[in-house]
């Protein structure tokens, strides 16, 4: 990476003498750079709205860069040791959904684990593509999804010579990662592509002591958020392809569902922070992992509280573990994660990334200060000192293991009923049912509704997680398959 030219930011520096310039508007957006709505220049700044700004000649356009914008790209593919990068402005829902879309079509065959984001789901549904689930194993004490077995990818492998890809989590929300050389080389040497999605996995092509990167490893495709670990607005996102993608290809791809408005306000978050990680996120990566070995060590001495790392490593489901992603298993205090989650929010104004069933996940990156840090060790003190309870042994593992009896696409648009959920026990779900975060459906389209599943829906839901992806909001009914 040649640190002289990553210095540059291109579209950076395009909005800064676009504004210099004082353009008089007569395009879009219509509210003029803030003047036709002051109360959002008020909340946001008049520098802010001043460059909400369209496409234009001097800016380039993100549907067909030809500028800055390509330039720009140019440099986040260096950085991240890629062939191409794509900028995304539609999260990286839309960088997953577009790996899927560049690789497979309808009847085509995807090797993935079950414990995938909703949005690849979405993309089988939009594609018609079938997938191949490999099942994690769940841990037995924390309950949380491990990696993908190689093993098992090498069954499902010899059992769908004709799968077109093989899809990897890596690393997952709780930190797991699998094995990713090997199933790189498992999904070549079979003429398969290696999707990754790395949308919590910014930081490993920057930091020093931490998994291998999606790009290192030579996966085909990558989808980064980097606006979770490394620093950019909501929403930004970046698409990494390898030498064997076709950048025009993937471009048209991405160009089926992107916006053609796009905002130039993540753009240049995504610029300045990919120029922010080559030129230090070394230093910033290597704090960030201080700060969470700090916290884990603290929280392990509280008691109750299980704060897991790198001694999850097996060698066989857990390959390699992200020890930046601060995950904690609270049921050892008789409380869900959800209910902590809950209390650190309302009780001590400290906003975490998640709670499920059994743990909770403290982000930690490059914005994080060692004394909040030290405020969350105190309010997990006091939390459990005032508010555990007898362990009930109740589920706690993130999700049930389905049934799978169709692929995602006809259940989803086929004709349903509505069925009171304790009813639908037997029944293919026609829905989504998810705790949002994480976003893993506990239930998706085509599967079998049971009696478990059933029971872990009403659990997370009476415990206070934020379910997603039913047409009924309380989740007492469901829609199945007639």
């Amino acid at each position: 990476m040649n640190l002289e030219r990553q210095q540059r930011a291109p579209i950076y520096e395009a909005l800064e003498a676009f504004r210099r310039r004082r353009v008089v508007p007569f395009d879009v957006p219509g509210h003029k750079r803030g003047r036709g709505n002051p109360e959002l220049a008020k909340l946001l700044g008049e520098q802010c709205v001043g460059l909400d700004v369209n496409s234009m000649k001097p800016l380039d356009n993100l549907c067909n860069p030809v500028s800055v914008i390509r330039d720009a790209e140019a440099l986040a593919a260096e950085a991240f040791g890629a062939a191409h990068a794509f900028y995304m402005v539609g999260g990286t829902t839309s960088s997953v959904q577009s790996m899927i879309l560049s690789v497979c079509k309808a009847g085509d065959k995807i090797i993935l684990p079950r414990n995938v984001h909703k949005s690849v789901i979405n993309a089988l549904i939009l594609c018609g593509a079938i997938p191949i689930y490999v099942l994690p194993a769940l841990h037995p004490d924390i309950g949380v999804a491990l990696g993908m077995e190689t093993q098992a990818v090498v069954d499902a492998v010899d059992a769908h010579p004709d799968a077109k890809a093989i899809f990897v989590n890596h690393p997952t929300y709780y930190g797991i990662c699998s094995d990713l050389k090997a199933l790189v080389h498992l999904a070549h040497s079979h003429n398969m592509k290696l999707l990754v999605d790395e949308a919590h996995g910014t930081h490993l092509s920057f930091g020093e002591g931490l998994p291998i990167s999606a790009m290192a490893a030579g996966a085909d495709m990558a989808a980064v958020s980097m606006h979770k670990s490394g620093g950019s607005l909501t929403q930004s996102s970046v698409l990494l392809i390898g030498e064997s993608m076709s950048p025009s290809h993937v471009r048209n791809i991405i160009n089926l569902t992107q916006t053609t408005s796009a905002s130039y306000l993540l753009l240049s978050s995504l610029d300045i922070s990919r120029r922010n990680l080559a030129l230090r996120g070394k230093e910033s990566f290597a704090k960030v992992v201080k700060m969470a070995e700090y916290a884990r060590e603290e929280i392990n001495s509280i008691g109750g509280f299980y704060a897991y790392g790198q001694e999850l490593i097996d060698s066989k489901t857990v390959h390699d573990f992200d020890v930046t992603k601060l995950c904690v298993y609270t049921m050892g205090t008789g409380l869900t994660g959800i209910e902590v989650y809950d209390l650190l929010r309302d009780e001590y104004d400290i906003q975490i990334e998640f709670g499920d069933i059994g743990n909770i996940l403290a982000y930690i990156s490059i914005g994080d200060r060692i004394q909040d840090i030290e405020r969350l060790v105190g309010a997990l003190e006091d939390i459990k000192r005032l508010y555990s309870k007898p362990q009930t042994g109740v589920y706690h593992a993130d999700f049930v293991v389905p049934q799978v009896v169709y692929s995602p696409q006809m259940p989803f648009y086929a004709e349903k009923i509505s069925l009171p959920i304790q009813e639908a026990v037997g029944g293919v779900a026609g829905e989504f049912v998810m705790c949002y975060p994480p976003g893993i459906p506990l239930l998706a389209p085509g599967e079998r509704v049971s009696q478990e599943v059933v029971d872990h829906i009403l659990f997370a839901r009476d415990k206070g997680c934020s379910l997603q992806g039913m047409a009924h909001p309380r989740a007492e009914y469901l829609q199945i398959v007639k």
